[in-house]
């Protein structure tokens, strides 16, 4: 599966076209997506390959140690590693249509935005979970 940025001058590949999705609805995550929600699938490093861009990457870091990364040519956010862990967060929106992908989480349910009048579909967190237990439910190593 392919994704890229909106001015397509960053570009990735993932090794499998099925993944697990979570939507987070905490204030920085609506603030970095500038929507409702930040959507995003946890893909093991060895499923994540860059194409292109690179060079064009930009990253902003909170003191608390929230990053974002994002393209500097049109804005969008791009994936980026986590930190100290074998896993890199990919933005759902940047991903091509046509693998199997499903939202199975809904964190910080508890800060929803008082506008948001979707329906989540998947398990809904108050906070955030244990994050061993949420990163086996995503399945990221599997292939």
């Amino acid at each position: 599966m392919h994704g890229h940025c909106l001015c397509e001058q960053i570009g990735f590949e993932l090794s499998s076209d099925s993944y697990k999705l979570y939507q987070c609805h905490c204030s920085l995550c609506r603030r970095q997506s500038g929507s409702s929600a930040n959507a995003a699938a946890i893909v093991a490093d060895s499923q994540f390959r860059w194409l292109r861009g690179t060079a064009l990457i930009s990253s902003w870091v909170k003191p608390s140690g929230f990053r974002a990364d994002f393209c500097s040519v049109c804005g969008s956010p791009v994936p980026n590693p986590l930190r100290g862990l074998p896993y890199v967060w990919v933005p759902a929106g940047l991903l091509e249509d046509g693998g199997k992908i499903e939202v199975i989480a809904h964190l910080c349910m508890a800060s929803r935005a008082n506008w948001d009048s979707s329906i989540p579909q998947g398990a809904c967190h108050e906070a955030i979970p244990d994050f061993a237990a949420f990163i086996a439910a995503l399945r990221p190593d599997a292939t």
